[in-house]
């Protein structure tokens, strides 16, 4: 809307909405004031709506470890859906501050598409007061042909078609494939499901998925700037791909919204943001991967989310094949996600938040540093 507006005023201060720099500050700063302004009202009419978790998490810890239990029960009756708020803020933002491009309207469709199934599941899970929430085949499903849409779209456009034809790996100057769309949809749609579900397994403790969220999003903040740029993309010998600017406002408005959020969500959380806002924000970092034509790179931008729903594959795997051979499940971890594992060993849970997001950190910068390690 600001952009539109500059262009009417070329020659005077106006001008300055027409800079993705100045826009993208813009953004961060107005999603970060307008969650610490919208907060307070969003989480007084979640609760007057009785939006509470008093239900018990699928991973019951049980009387074996009374200090995880006590922080169970002192969590119970907090609101939840937050990722309402983060929907709300997200989209006031980039309405004010984006430029509409076919970029941004395909990862705001998805945020749309995967707040709605979140918040449906959300729904399920207060009106029955237990953790079953909507079917995993209907989830999956929804995010299965959300995704294969988004993929196809990309292929039947000549502009984009590339995005998807060809395979870029982190660390290689050139595709390692060149022409396989249906391996490339493929890949596009296994990245926006693999990293909705993984943000969403990572939504086990107070702040955890929210900091995590906002660490890569300042990778892809920096990734969708150089890609739309050509000399740097030539310089740093990535895909060019016109219109993604405009995603580097997306994503400072994403960082400035997990900031304003983390705000309310920080331990002890005075709400959560629930399927609502982990679906969303998981799948809107894989929609941009994506459309920058780096979609392996979230995974090593995104490392912690990886290792979280890899350690949820491994334990229901080696459970199942354990109860099969021994006649008795066994477990790799002493809980999963990975996060509960190191809450067993006695870890509290903001040492396991604060050390989380160190090594996101850790795997922020091993991503940037693919750029120029080729």
């Amino acid at each position: 809307m600001l952009y539109q507006l500059s262009e009417y005023f070329p020659y005077t201060p106006w001008s300055v909405f027409r800079y993705v720099t100045f826009r993208s500050a813009g953004a961060a700063v107005t999603a970060l004031l307008l969650s610490w302004l919208l907060g307070p009202s969003v989480i007084q009419w979640l609760t007057g709506l009785q939006f509470r978790q008093n239900y018990q998490p699928k991973d019951v810890r049980g009387a074996s470890d009374p200090s995880a239990a006590a922080a169970d029960m002192a969590k119970r009756g907090t609101p939840t859906m937050g990722g309402l708020l983060i929907f709300l803020v997200l989209d006031i933002t980039v309405l004010l501050w984006a430029q509409p491009n076919a970029m941004v309207l395909l990862t705001m469709l998805s945020l749309l598409v995967l707040t709605c199934l979140g918040f449906y599941d959300d729904w399920l899970k207060i009106s029955k007061q237990n953790s079953d929430g909507a079917s995993s085949y209907l989830k999956i499903s929804v995010q299965i042909v959300l995704a294969l849409l988004i993929g196809f779209y990309l292929w039947r456009l000549p502009s984009t078609r590339i995005l998807v034809s060809d395979i870029q790996i982190p660390f290689f100057k050139e595709p390692v494939l060149i022409g396989v769309p249906l391996l490339g949809i493929l890949l596009a749609a296994f990245t926006i499901i693999g990293s909705s579900n993984a943000v969403n397994l990572t939504d086990g403790m107070d702040g955890l998925a929210t900091g995590c969220t906002l660490i890569v999003g300042v990778v892809m903040l920096i990734l969708t700037y150089l890609a739309d740029n050509v000399k740097l993309a030539a310089y740093l010998q990535i895909p060019h791909v016109r219109g993604t600017s405009e995603l580097t406002v997306v994503c400072a408005a994403l960082i400035g919204t997990c900031l304003g959020f983390l705000w309310f969500n920080c331990h002890p959380a005075e709400v959560f943001m629930g399927d609502t806002g982990s679906l969303a924000l998981g799948g809107t970092l894989g929609i941009m991967a994506v459309l920058i034509h780096q979609p392996l790179v979230l995974v090593l931008a995104g490392g912690v989310f990886v290792a979280e729903a890899v350690s949820v594959m491994l334990q229901v795997s080696w459970f199942k094949y354990t109860r099969r051979k021994y006649g008795e499940g066994r477990r790799l971890f002493r809980m999963a996600p990975l996060h509960h594992h190191f809450q067993k060993l006695g870890w509290k849970e903001s040492k396991v938040v604060t050390r989380f997001y160190i090594v996101g950190i850790l795997f922020a910068v091993v991503a940037l540093s693919s750029l120029k390690i080729r």
